[in-house]
């Protein structure tokens, strides 16, 4: 029988940590100095969205069009020059409950890969993992500089995680988030789902959206180290 190693991609905002807002105040700063536009994020939703999406909302909520690829460029790339003091400076930026210790008991375990899969740029998520001292844990991922599509950076993520795998190993694809739109892209990749009320999204809604699993946070980290180990689904 193949080895079976079970790959997970963890999103990060409302999962892994919260910023405590560093990442609307870093866009807002960023849209003024381009665009003359305070406060741009006031109207704009971003839950379980991926930068480029939010990005691309900015744009049709405050001059009714979308952004062209420039403009995006260019907003991104101000929004994480911004990021770094926005996020040091969080008074609110916080891990979330359960969090380093899964982690250390996930990265001992031979069978399994930790990777990020995030609507954050790369380079935005580091930025926002490093503070928490969490970087270390995820070697790749999924992100949203790979795609503005859910479903497809998971897929992106899901593939390097493959590579690092043995040849001939089984690997069992999960998906750990906190938004219905991870429970949904996680299912277009054909991993299970595991869903946590951390961040926006009630454990009612959550249920609706029928992920394999559902935790309030994971202080009981034992927990979800048993959902790997239980049959196949």
């Amino acid at each position: 029988m193949p080895r079976r190693v079970h790959l997970m991609l963890f999103d990060v905002d409302g999962t892994l940590l919260l910023s405590g807002g560093a990442g609307a105040l870093a866009l807002n700063d960023a849209f003024l100095a381009l665009h003359g536009v305070p406060n741009a994020m006031s109207r704009v939703h971003p839950h379980g969205k991926t930068d480029p999406a939010i990005c691309q909302e900015m744009f049709q909520t405050h001059f009714g069009r979308e952004g062209a690829e420039e403009e995006l460029a260019r907003l991104m790339e101000a929004y994480l020059e911004m990021l770094p003091a926005r996020v040091a400076g969080s008074r609110n930026y916080h891990i979330m409950p359960g969090f380093p210790q899964v982690l250390d008991a996930l990265a001992a375990r031979e069978d399994v890969l930790l990777g990020l899969g995030t609507g954050n740029f790369e380079r935005g998520a580091r930025i926002k993992l490093e503070r928490g001292g969490l970087n270390p844990y995820f070697r790749f991922g999924g992100f949203g500089c790979d795609s503005s599509d859910r479903g497809r950076l998971l897929e992106a993520g899901f593939r390097r995680g493959e590579e690092r795998a043995r040849p001939g190993t089984e690997v069992v694809r999960w998906v750990v988030g906190d938004t219905w739109r991870d429970v949904r892209a996680g299912r277009a990749c054909g991993a299970r789902v595991i869903a946590v009320a951390t961040g926006g999204d009630t454990l009612h809604g959550l249920a609706e959206a029928a992920p394999d699993h559902i935790f309030a946070d994971f202080r009981r980290g034992e927990d979800l180290l048993c959902v790997l180990d239980g049959p196949p689904a």
